[in-house]
């Protein structure tokens, strides 16, 4: 093992993220506490007793996305994750890889930052919610630049550090859950345990589709697994597994958790009470059967809930933003690496500053932070988000076409051709329902919607720039990165690299570091191999 160069610029911490750890980043960008209690009850009251079929539904179409888009990330071991899917599946065909991976990159810009970003405005107004319900008067604005604030100091501070955070807060938000469900089943619900609602009767019927809609939703950033790659420990079987884990765990505690509460108000009842006070829902429920104080807890970690959410994606932003200015589009200075913390720390810099422009322009413009800043920030993130993974999962069938491999069809042409489907589907539906989203005007919808192919558009004008007067940017772009070198086998010289193993006829293994490399692609190349010193250790 050698030691990094003297004057190499440092890196990310590898192999420090485990199965668990990632799990919690990406569970938490979901928010599960805020999704139930702020989002579930418009599910049952468009859906009735069978929106709880909803989200199993949208969990088993992302578990089929997920079969393809995790065999892939065996093969392709960029951190540009999705954009450095489609790029390396459709671009390659096509003689345009680095067009569509710098396209599908400005796409990820845009969904991870509007789901982020628009994300202040909920935490101010849950925390000004929860003040109130404890009889205090707190301004939104303060409380969502404060936040601002401390997302920053933790996406600055070490990945370890923020997935503890994380693994905390997700413990409490979900535990006030287990807590709501389990009173409920202990005492019967409001006239005793039924699966009636869970029959197809009651789950095809008008509102199905907006149930969808709101479902596929809920699971918002649980393909963000992939980009943590080079910090995790074994990430050929860590990564697979926190996607599963996470897609699973969504989509069946989803579910489980409203079941209860429709079995807290009762199968007749439950609309009616969702229709009168759909904020209340949850802790109308949590009051009558576990007491006032759970109800006054479930509160305040609802705003817990929304400050790991913010957390997860400013993580997941600051690393897609140190992959592209390593790969040489965005400044380099935003590659840069903190040498204590091994955090990418002037990415988070500038997100934080993005984040504060466009808090302070809503504030100034007089929006309102839950139905403004929320909903119309958020909506084009979630859409650009739904439409990456359905570019990733049309890239899968593609990508294993031209390489070797040893994988089954059953992972690399029926799982993400049967995704491919049902994500176009979810599209629609969304598309379909979007002013249940924004609570907008169809004029602004249309400018919400046109947002995310204005952006991909906008990529490709950015490629063809990059083509002309960056050649040599263009052509590494997504470029798989080298190998470790190994020792050569003296009994078998000539047997091929795995790398070269992987590559198909006409794509050449990338000689560079890129932006899977834990040092940035203009660090100098390693003097001859050393032993490791303790003072080489972080």
């Amino acid at each position: 093992m050698s030691a990094p160069a003297p004057d190499a610029p440092p890196g990310l911490r590898t192999g420090t993220l485990t199965t668990a750890d990632i799990s919690f980043f990406v569970v938490s960008a979901a928010a599960p506490l805020t999704v139930m209690a702020g989002v579930a009850p418009v599910a049952i009251l468009l859906g009735g007793v069978g929106a709880p079929v909803g989200y199993l539904l949208a969990g088993l179409t992302l578990t089929v996305f997920a079969v393809g888009f995790t065999t892939m990330s065996r093969h392709v071991r960029s951190a540009g994750a999705f954009y450095a899917y489609i790029a390396r599946g459709l671009g390659t065909p096509l003689g345009i890889a680095a067009a569509l991976g710098i396209a599908a990159a400005l796409v990820a810009m845009l969904g991870y930052n509007g789901m982020e970003i628009g994300v202040y405005g909920l935490l101010g107004s849950a925390t000004s919610d929860t003040a109130a319900a404890l009889g205090h008067d707190v301004p939104w604005l303060p409380v969502s630049l404060a936040g601002l604030l401390l997302i920053w100091y933790g996406g600055y501070r070490s990945i370890d550090f923020g997935a503890k955070v994380l693994g905390v807060l997700l413990v409490a938000e979900t535990g006030i859950l287990v807590l709501l469900a389990a009173g409920v089943l202990l005492d019967g619900g409001a006239h005793g345990l039924s699966l009636g609602g869970l029959a197809p009767a009651h789950v095809l019927t008008g509102g199905t589709a907006a149930v969808l809609a709101f479902a596929f939703a809920a699971f918002t950033g649980f393909e963000s697994t992939v980009i943590y790659r080079r910090e995790a420990r074994d990430p050929a079987r860590t990564v697979p597994r926190a996607t599963y884990i996470a897609v699973a765990f969504l989509g069946l505690f989803y579910a489980f958790v409203v079941w209860t509460v429709i079995q807290a108000f009762g199968e007749d009842e439950v609309v009616k009470a969702a229709a009168t006070d759909p904020g209340g829902l949850f802790f109308a429920a949590i009051t009558t059967y576990v007491g006032p104080w759970a109800a006054d807890l479930m509160h305040v970690l609802i705003v817990t809930s929304v400050l790991a959410s913010l957390l997860a994606f400013h993580n997941a932003i600051n690393r897609y933003t140190l992959a592209l200015a390593e790969e040489g589009v965005l400044p380099e200075a935003l590659g840069r690496v903190h040498p204590r913390h091994r955090s990418p720390y002037v990415a988070g810099a500038a997100q934080t500053v993005l984040g504060a422009v466009v808090v302070l322009g809503f504030a100034l413009a007089g929006a309102d932070p839950y139905q403004q800043l929320l909903l119309w920030v958020n909506t084009p993130g979630m859409l650009g988000l739904m439409l990456l993974q359905l570019l990733a999962a049309l890239a899968v069938p593609f990508f294993f076409r031209r390489i070797r491999h040893d994988e089954g069809v059953l992972r690399t042409v029926v799982a993400p051709v049967t995704a491919f489907v049902l994500l176009a589907g979810a599209i629609a539906l969304v598309v379909g329902h979007v002013h249940l989203f924004t609570g907008a005007s169809p004029a602004v919808n249309t400018v919400l919607l046109s947002a995310t192919p204005a952006v991909f558009l906008l990529g490709l004008l950015l490629a063809y720039r990059l083509r002309r007067t960056r050649p040599e940017v263009y052509a590494r772009f997504a470029a798989e990165p080298a190998e470790p070198a190994e020792p050569a086998d003296p009994a078998d010289p000539a047997e091929p690299s795995a790398q070269t193993a992987q590559t198909a006829p006409g794509e050449t293994p990338c000689p560079h570091p890129t932006s899977s490399s834990s040092a940035p692609a203009s660090a100098p190349p390693n003097p001859p191999a050393t032993p490791l010193s303790p003072s080489a250790t972080d």
